[in-house]
């Protein structure tokens, strides 16, 4: 099982590398960014916006706050992966709520109690599908499931003649 530590770090490693991602996403056109390459989710922007879908909703999950954490313009709140993609969000708005997401992971990564990350935790997933987890299984998915879609990113802003910096965790900057 993880611990309160890990979680810290890999909330720290989280944003290191959106900082990391989003940068390089920086040196780009917002066309590039929209362009659809063919990834799961399509382009770069769609793919780091379903991101900052995904995290909210997983934190709503681990602290019973109500996803969004932003306002998105009065648009709906997707239910599912697919629909996370069609939010309407422009590259500085998505930046801003990146940076501040993360200060949020962060900050509740410094509070989280070790009694609860083997509490089970039951949700409906959008295909319908009941599920019961340990919040510490469900935490290890959400870290793993950011570096799963970085590595997506970090492929596509290659492709795009982006150069972003190491994602090696041990070339992590000391907090």
């Amino acid at each position: 099982m993880i611990t309160p530590g890990h979680i810290q770090f890999m909330a720290r490693y989280n944003r290191w590398q959106n900082q990391n991602i989003y940068g390089t996403a920086d040196t780009l056109t917002d066309a590039q960014r929209r362009e659809d390459r063919g990834a799961h989710f399509g382009s770069v922007h769609k793919t780091l916006t379903h991101l900052v879908w995904a995290d909210q909703n997983w934190m709503s999950r681990f602290t019973g706050m109500a996803a969004p954490w932003f306002d998105y313009g009065g648009q709906p709140w997707p239910k599912s992966p697919r629909e996370s993609v069609g939010l309407e969000i422009g590259w500085d708005e998505l930046k801003r709520q990146r940076a501040a997401f993360d200060d949020t992971i962060i900050g509740w990564a410094e509070t989280v109690d070790p009694a609860w990350l083997p509490q089970v935790f039951s949700w409906l997933h959008s295909s319908g599908r009941q599920n019961s987890q340990p919040y510490w299984v469900l935490v290890t998915h959400m870290f793993n499931h950011q570096t799963h879609h970085r590595g997506q990113v970090h492929a596509l802003l290659t492709g795009l003649g982006g150069v972003p910096d190491d994602t090696d965790i041990p070339w992590m900057p000391a907090a």
